[in-house]
């Protein structure tokens, strides 16, 4: 779209689309439909060209056709005849604990994959919130040993992760 078409069509939405709207509301009864309705029927003139280069009467008898016609489409359709709005949803949503259940078996199989030393590190720091210095006091380990761990244990569960498909 050059320039020209541009300023073309965003005259014709200045000039039209507030009367356009106006017209299409009181058509629908429904102002949400009827700016989905205004906002295909400015697309359209702007696929178009020939029909925003006519005079402003021209143009605006074209874009309410079209927004008329559109409306009618929509009333016509199966969607419209099938289809009722009510403000009352038949059933409530409930929060799917599918993917929390499904990432828990996932860690856990992966965490079985590791050593005992390594999966106790990991349980200790990450689920029980221990430090370093306390797990490597449970342990009767060096801290720099249980830091060791920790990092090792890190890498072969992003491995064991990986080999599962969870991660890249």
């Amino acid at each position: 779209m050059n320039d020209e078409h541009a300023e073309l069509l965003r005259a014709a939405h200045d000039a039209h689309a507030g009367a356009l709207f106006r017209y299409v509301v009181r058509l629908t009864r429904d102002p949400a439909m009827a700016e989905d309705v205004v906002q295909e029927t400015l697309l359209r003139a702007g696929r178009k060209p020939s029909i925003l280069e006519q005079g402003d009467e021209e143009a605006r008898a074209w874009m309410f056709t079209v927004a008329r016609n559109i409306v009618i489409d929509d009333r016509r359709s199966a969607r419209h005849s099938r289809e009722f709005a009510t403000d009352e949803l038949p059933e409530r949503a409930q929060s799917d604990r599918t993917d929390a259940v499904l990432d828990t078996w996932l860690v856990s199989d992966a965490l079985l994959s590791l050593s005992l030393e390594h999966r106790t590190a990991i349980v200790r720091s990450y689920y029980l919130g221990e430090t370093a210095v306390e797990i490597a006091a449970a342990e009767g380990v060096p801290v720099g040993t249980v830091r060791s761990r920790m990092h090792y244990a890190l890498r072969a569960l992003r491995l064991a992760l990986q080999e599962r498909g969870v991660t890249e």
